[in-house]
């Protein structure tokens, strides 16, 4: 039975995802990605990564990498992530994927790198740290998804050029080498990428920027309403059916991701009217963006206390991606005529 069972997860396709152990996610890593990861293990074979050493190009200093690995891991799993379906481990735990991101660098062009809107951002944010990982990290990017020859990828908005990268590696992997790596798809289930904006109005949510404008799924219930009160909104409308600013906009993006659907059409129609009042608006986003974040937060707690629980759900998880990463290489290093001895 157990055979059949393996024999049946083989032949689905294979979902990989990573996210970042650079701090406590927040709203836009659920909307842009967990949620995604909850639905796809129910029908792919998945694996999702905590990316450990991606953080490095940003985040050198290790003191709170520990802490911030555990809480991510908690964190997946109290968003629904469950280890028995889908495969939760550490990037640094796959050497292969370092050997694999080694080889794609040979196919990787300086140009290209250095046109990505990331590393751009990432100049900007740490001019006195652009190290050599920070402009070849969608080189890796594409090693953790290539490495398991992933077909489909749950990202964000602005991952999405990484992505679009990955299927320029493993093309040129395929015409010099021969076929090997399915060309990695996007995948949200249909809809739009989702891009959670923040709440005052400029970008969207992050882990590093503004953290007073970021819905952390930590944040306490009175963080989370002190946070959402203090958004920013205009003076409100003075012409009946105008179009919303964009930071007014925002709020409404937010309140359709956590609100009942006739609590948003309710406020449309108050906006359309002339009749809003942002104050209410604020109060009844802020009451249900606690009703979503709190159970999150609460189980999260939990499993980040049980070292024991992780450590297993790692072991496990870890165990089964080295036997994916391995069978990769193992075919790579064929493809590439580095089998010198054997007949």
């Amino acid at each position: 039975m157990e055979k059949k069972k393996e024999n049946l997860s083989v032949q689905r396709q294979i979902v990989m995802s990573g996210i970042r152990p650079t701090g406590y996610l927040h709203l836009g890593s659920y909307f842009g990605a967990l949620r995604n990861y909850v639905r796809m293990q129910e029908q792919y074979d998945c694996y999702f990564m905590v990316a450990d050493w991606h953080s490095l190009t940003t985040h050198p200093d290790t003191k709170e990498l520990k802490n911030n690995v555990l809480r991510v891991l908690a964190e997946n799993i109290a968003a629904g992530i469950d280890p028995s379906k889908a495969c939760l481990f550490l990037q640094s735990s796959i050497p292969e994927i370092a050997e694999l991101y080694l080889l794609l660098n040979m196919l990787a062009y300086k140009g290209e790198l250095e046109k990505t809107s990331t590393f751009k951002e990432k100049v900007r944010l740490q001019p006195e740290n652009v190290n050599a990982g920070l402009l070849t990290y969608p080189v890796l990017q594409a090693a953790d998804i290539l490495v398991h020859r992933a077909k489909y990828v749950p990202v964000g908005k602005d991952q999405k050029q990484h992505l679009e990268m990955a299927r320029n590696f493993a093309q040129r992997f395929n015409h010099r080498y021969g076929e090997l790596f399915p060309e990695p798809e996007a995948f949200n289930f249909g809809e739009e990428l989702v891009k959670v904006p923040s709440l005052d109005g400029a970008g969207k949510m992050s882990k590093s920027e503004n953290q007073f404008a970021t819905l952390y799924l930590s944040d306490t219930d009175e963080v989370i309403r002190k946070k959402v009160m203090k958004s920013k909104t205009d003076a409100g409308p003075t012409q009946k059916n105008s179009g919303k600013p964009q930071e007014v906009e925002n709020i409404f993006m937010l309140m359709k991701l956590v609100s009942a659907e006739d609590t948003v059409r309710k406020f449309d129609e108050d906006y359309a009217n002339c009749t809003i009042r942002y104050g209410d608006l604020k109060k009844q986003l802020a009451e249900d963006m606690v009703t979503f974040i709190a159970p999150i937060r609460e189980k999260a707690e939990h499993f980040y206390h049980d070292h024991k629980f992780l450590g297993q759900v790692v072991e496990q998880g870890s165990e089964k991606a080295r036997k994916s990463a391995k069978a990769t290489l193992e075919l790579v290093r064929q493809k590439m005529e580095f089998n010198y001895f054997s007949h």
